[in-house]
């Protein structure tokens, strides 16, 4: 029998947890949304979602530092739909599994991290030397390292414990 180890007891979670929230809430629910329901940043209409100033800012990166947002090649198109059909759901699994210290969540974590880690490898790839390159290397690879970062730091994580969030109980 296995119990989970308090969440107060796992203070490294914390931190997973902020960015599963912040994936969950912004990032791929308003600025991957609104690459999918505007094809053409230069001329659009608002959509209902997301709203109006969202959408402005999601625009004003695209348009100072990040081209291939603002090109949004069929390739990019694709990671954005893997990132809000998958990885959306697996966002809000994973801040349940990890507050309530639940060890199914791992396996799920090993393959969320290594398609993410994959995607944003080809993405910077992209971003330093393909025809979309960026005009500021230094502000788009600090902006996009955490998601290079979070899923090596996940791995590790779930590699190295086969129950990373349960100890043996002996009730």
């Amino acid at each position: 029998m296995r119990s989970p180890i308090p969440l107060k007891k796992r203070k490294s979670d914390y931190i997973y947890l902020s960015f599963f929230v912040l994936n969950l809430s912004f990032i791929t629910y308003v600025v991957d949304i609104e690459q999918i329901v505007i094809f053409n940043p230069a001329q659009f209409n608002y959509p209902i979602w997301p709203l109006p100033f969202l959408v402005d800012m999601v625009h004003w990166w695209g348009s100072n530092f990040d081209p291939l947002q603002w090109a949004r090649p069929v390739w990019w198109k694709a990671t954005i739909w893997l990132d809000v059909v998958f990885f959306g759901p697996y966002y809000a699994l994973a801040i349940f599994a990890f507050i309530r210290g639940k060890d199914w969540i791992r396996i799920p974590t090993i393959i969320y991290s290594t398609m993410l880690f994959t995607n944003v490898f080809i993405i910077m790839s992209e971003e330093y030397w393909g025809p979309h390159a960026t005009h500021s290397p230094l502000v788009v690879t600090l902006a996009n390292a955490p998601w290079f970062l979070f899923p090596l730091f996940l791995i590790l994580k779930m590699w190295k414990h086969e129950h990373p969030f349960t100890v043996e109980s002996y009730d």
